[in-house]
């Protein structure tokens, strides 16, 4: 790793380490292999067609807790100058529900030692609210806010920058770029409405030597959200043999999980990460958990190498 990367990973860890917390669109603790729906200018970074599934069941044993999955797939094209990339998500918190797809593109410029690549995303999004199924109370007859349900189709887009070489990465994006309204009309007419904001994300690792065979991966995403305080996820995983990575990670304010991967073959990942929280809501819950499952498709000889460690 050469001087500036050492420079820009030491600041941007710095940062990251601010005790803060926000609300953001669905995100996973193994944020590292959802790096395409966050940044559509990962899309064909690593060089071969490669599909990854995460489902996640947050706060396990309250009724109505967030669960989510998602599903992406990208690939390099036109002698990997660019890439293009495909998620589909789905997330249901309570009586709402969020159904969505995106479809990403980026522009990937070779350089020495790694690859720049700047990407644009567009999303459409199917958002339901059955708030009328919500039980308010003996002593509440009417409320304007639950008296309708939201059904709507919002599209959205967001753009970013990726650099990565084999053993570092730092990515820069920008999320839900329209301030798209979630409405419902109350009996006067006026509007009590909720809108998607803006998502900023910032995130960077490294792999490094520890010993022979064993390597130290340390990676953070850093999230702001407009109108709310920053959060931050920092991490780190030791890999042994390259088969076997255990890790830990901390999200400001919230969580502490523990992760396992293992590279069962070149092509086949598997994760798994629990989360316990660090606030007062680890009281009434006990846990959340989360399974990732990644292949990616080699059919020439030689194409797949084995780790890809972002």
């Amino acid at each position: 790793m050469n001087k500036l990367n050492k420079i820009l990973l030491i600041l941007i860890m710095l940062l990251a380490c601010k005790s803060v917390l926000a609300q953001q669109d669905p995100m996973f603790t193994q944020y590292m292999f959802n790096t395409l729906a966050i940044n559509p200018a990962y899309a064909g970074s690593r060089n071969v067609v490669s599909a990854t599934a995460l489902v996640r069941s947050q706060w396990t044993g309250i009724e109505g807790a967030p669960k989510t999955g998602t599903f992406t797939i990208d690939a390099p094209i036109m002698d990997k100058r660019f890439g293009i990339g495909l998620q589909l998500l789905t997330d249901k918190l309570g009586v709402t529900q969020t159904n969505a797809a995106a479809v990403s593109l980026a522009y990937r410029i070779r350089l020495d030692e790694g690859s720049l690549s700047f990407g644009m995303q567009g999303n459409v999004s199917q958002y339901r609210a059955d708030l009328t199924s919500v039980a308010l109370g003996s002593e509440s007859s009417y409320d304007p806010a639950f008296a309708y349900n939201v059904n709507k189709t919002l599209f959205n887009f967001g753009t970013g920058a990726y650099y990565n070489s084999d053993r570092f990465y730092v990515g820069l994006s920008a999320q839900d770029l329209v301030p798209n309204r979630l409405s419902t009309p109350n009996a006067n007419g006026d509007r009590l409405a909720g809108k998607q904001t803006l998502h900023v994300f910032l995130s960077s690792g490294y792999v490094f030597p520890v010993a022979e065979d064993l390597y130290l991966k340390p990676s953070f995403l850093l999230k702001y959200v407009h109108g709310a305080p920053i959060q931050g996820d920092i991490n780190g995983t030791l890999w042994i043999k390259d088969v076997i990575g255990i890790g830990a990670q901390y999200r400001t304010s919230a969580d502490i999980a523990g992760l396992l991967e293992i590279q069962a073959t070149p092509q086949i990942r598997i994760g798994y990460s629990y989360d316990r929280g660090v606030t007062r809501l680890q009281n009434f819950n006990s846990g959340s958990h989360e399974i990732m499952l990644r292949y990616e498709f080699g059919f020439e000889r030689g194409k797949i190498i084995s780790p890809r460690y972002f």
